[in-house]
């Protein structure tokens, strides 16, 4: 098929896109920047912005079916800026689907979009959306969510994938930061660091979106709905740290600061960073607070059941491959 990805140039688009590839599709990205390593396996490129939508409805045309990846991610930032991409853009993307009668859209969510910044144990796709949320991010993709699936219809079918802490060979966000942060001793636990976290192994996150496109169209058991996705195997969070840094040859994680003093250092770098102007993120929030303390996993048995979905790269297997990348960086 015809197969157009958003955001194919970021970690999940580009091994997305790859997938594809070798799955024997035509793919062609949409992004702002070029992708060399896209060019050389076929994929075709178009660069821009997907909030301006006279820019981005070229790009649709002749496709089968959408894969939505690209997003603004991040817990700091300008709101407008959040919602020119996350929510605007995304409205873009359907329209363009509609216009150019696409038949699939996927979307890539994040649970983050029913995080109530208290712990999530073991919940499944009934949590409701919070009335409140700490950071911009979680705010405009649910914003998004929604608007995606209540474009669900008969003649375009769509779904929303929701995978926890993406990470992997090729990561250059989550692994990056975690090894920064500990190299300079920044990095500390929140709290006791017992509380269990589930992830998504890179290949696991591929191969939903993959099952996604097989399982989806008008009027098929997946349409209209949105589920988790992870490895099914939730950690404590100073164990998945500590298996990362032992990954890049670092020593375990022992410095640790409290909850409560970690969301008040949030609040005032939050309010320190607003009062000058800053842009680059802070070391700190109220929202990487609450995420970095509650327990975050979730019930995937609706992927299982409705995707057939099943990750197929444990914890342990990915940390060893993630080992031999980082070796070699």
């Amino acid at each position: 098929m015809k197969l157009l990805v958003t955001g194919g140039g970021g970690f999940l688009g580009k091994a997305l896109a790859k997938a594809l590839v070798q799955e024997g599709h035509d793919v062609r990205s949409f992004s702002r920047g070029d992708y060399m390593e896209l060019r050389s396996l076929g994929v075709e490129i178009r660069r821009g912005d997907i909030a301006y939508e006279k820019s981005f409805f070229a790009a649709v045309k002749g496709c089968e079916a959408v894969f939505h990846v690209a997003a603004k991610a991040g817990v700091w930032g300008p709101y407008e800026e959040y919602y020119k991409t996350n929510v605007v853009g995304t409205k873009n993307v359907i329209n363009a689907c509609i216009r150019n009668k696409v038949k699939r859209l996927i979307f890539t969510s994040s649970p983050s979009v029913v995080f109530g910044n208290t712990d999530q144990e073991g919940v499944d796709e009934s949590e409701p959306y919070p009335r409140r949320y700490l950071s911009h991010y979680p705010r405009t993709k649910a914003m998004a969510e929604q608007l995606v699936l209540k474009a669900n219809s008969d003649t375009l079918a769509t779904v929303s994938l929701r995978p926890h802490l993406i990470w992997g060979p090729g990561d250059n966000h989550l692994i990056p930061r975690i090894v920064a942060r500990a190299r300079s001793g920044k990095l500390r636990l929140v709290g006791d660091g017992k509380n269990l976290v589930d992830t998504v192994y890179i290949d696991n996150a591929v191969d939903a979106h993959l099952a996604a496109l097989d399982c989806l169209s008008p009027g098929s058991v997946v349409s209209g709905k949105a589920y988790f996705i992870t490895n099914g195997e939730p950690l404590p969070m100073a164990g998945i740290i500590n298996k990362v840094l032992k990954a890049a040859g670092l020593p375990a994680l022992t410095k640790k600061i409290s909850t409560r003093a970690a969301y008040a250092a949030g609040a005032v770098m939050e309010s320190v960073y607003s009062l000058l102007r800053r842009r680059d993120e802070p070391l700190m929030t109220r929202f990487l607070a609450r995420e970095l303390s509650c327990s975050h996993w979730f019930d995937i048995s609706a992927a299982r059941r409705d995707l057939g979905y099943n990750p197929a790269v444990s914890i342990d297997e990915g940390m060893l491959k993630l080992k031999e990348w980082l070796q070699r960086k």
